[in-house]
């Protein structure tokens, strides 16, 4: 939720904020309601005296018509309230500056790149013909037994998988390893491991609203009569895992890393991107959350996309790294950076990360703050990222790392977490 003082401070740029991210929104009435707002709390205050004064003096009945009075204010006051949340909870963030203004996402930016696109002399496959030579996996059985969407991986994919998931645990556990990226990319902040968790793969409703996470709800599998919903990123039951709390400045930044199934319809998606397993139902995803202070959110991005190019690049896949521009960014955002890695069958670079710098927008919802040393409190400031859309980032390295023989060769730092396997065959 955005802070309505900041708007108020200059409303102009946050209708330009508003039309930059295609958001109809009435800044003038939300302002309008933020005035009524404090007129009936102020009208609240002076009547709750005057009652008080009268009661004092013994006045009983003109005490008790000023208490009808009083609850009447109070009604529309609530009314006020519930009218302004509407529009605030529809509000988007704002945008930093560095933000390429755009009206579509032929507009985002690359801003770098790593190596070069994969050569072959030969005619590379897409990674569902090479998985099914090699009987890895298995779409026909999974329509059968649940539908469109979903697969069976089996033997040495599914080793492939956990060899990913354990590298990346390896490097966001490790205060060595995060302080040599640090370096490498002289971001000011600490190397501070992240805690791995298990959260719950489902959250209820009111919680989803409050991560901004709950729409668009045609995609989201629901069970309304539970009142909970499958998360569609580890991120969705991370991020409230602080959920009404107040942190203690020193405990700050905290990391978490997580290692989930995720569950999306890809509703809108209709015979899009059907052939393998690029847009699935079902998927396993790794996610980083972070907490920090707000004057080091941006550092905490900045790490955040330098582990995703550090673990990219032990992969020593080719990618591009990209400022996304209004139009396209989440309207929790105040940053977006996606990485895209490149895809042989297709000829071009697909998206496989995400990381989202959010500022205090999702804390605001989900009050989450910290206590500073004057006593004060305010809220944090989070960030979202993508470690590894597992599915994802093994269709980028069979379709790199394949042979002419239809073998898959395995990358070098994933071998130690095979046993030694070099291919797959």
């Amino acid at each position: 939720m955005i802070d309505i003082q900041r708007i108020r401070e200059d409303i102009q740029t946050y209708k330009k904020v508003c039309e930059n991210k295609k958001k109809n929104i009435d800044v003038d009435m939300l302002v309008k309601l933020d005035d009524t707002r404090k007129e009936l709390q102020l009208k609240i205050d002076q009547t709750k005296f005057q009652q008080k004064e009268l009661a004092a003096a013994q006045d009983y009945q003109w005490a008790k018509n000023l208490k009808i009075q009083i609850q009447e204010i109070e009604k529309e006051y609530n009314q006020t309230i519930e009218e302004l949340n509407t529009i605030l909870l529809q509000c988007p963030n704002f945008i930093h500056p560095d933000v390429p203004v755009g009206k579509d996402e032929n507009e985002n930016i690359v801003i770098r790149t790593y190596g070069t696109p994969t050569q072959f002399d030969f005619e590379p496959k897409d990674h569902e013909d090479l998985w099914k030579a090699l009987g890895i996996i298995d779409k026909e059985k999974a329509a059968q037994v649940t539908g469109a969407r979903f697969a069976y991986l089996k033997g040495d994919i599914v080793h492939l998988q956990n060899a990913i998931a354990a590298l990346t645990f390896d490097v966001v556990t490790s205060e060595e390893t995060l302080q040599k990226i640090i370096d490498t990319n002289n971001i000011p902040t600490t190397a501070k491991p992240f805690i791995p968790v298990i959260p719950p793969l489902m959250i209820n409703f009111e919680t989803a609203n409050k991560m901004g996470r709950l729409y668009p709800i045609e995609d989201r599998f629901t069970f309304p009569e539970d009142n909970f919903m499958m998360i569609g990123s580890a991120e969705h039951s991370l991020g409230p895992i602080h959920m009404d709390e107040v942190i203690p400045t020193e405990q700050l930044p905290i990391r978490y890393v997580a290692n989930t199934p995720a569950f999306r319809r890809e509703a809108g998606t209709y015979g899009k991107d059907t052939k393998g397993i690029l847009r699935m139902h079902q998927f396993d995803k790794i996610e980083m959350e972070t907490f920090s202070l707000p004057e080091n959110g941006l550092a905490e991005q900045d790490l955040i996309v330098a582990i995703q190019e550090y673990l990219i690049q032990q992969l020593e896949l080719p990618y591009e790294v990209m400022a996304v521009c209004t139009w396209d960014m989440g309207n929790l955002d105040y940053r977006q950076i996606d990485i895209n890695i490149y895809i042989p069958s297709q000829g071009k670079y697909r998206e496989t990360h995400t990381s989202d710098y959010m500022t205090d927008y999702q804390a605001r919802r989900l009050n989450i703050k910290y206590k500073k040393e004057d006593g004060t409190r305010e809220y944090v400031h989070m960030n979202d990222a993508t470690a590894f859309a597992l599915g994802r980032i093994m269709i980028a390295i069979i379709e790199n790392y394949q042979t002419v023989d239809g073998k898959i060769r395995i990358p070098k730092v994933l071998q130690p977490y095979m046993h030694g396997k070099q291919i797959i065959e």
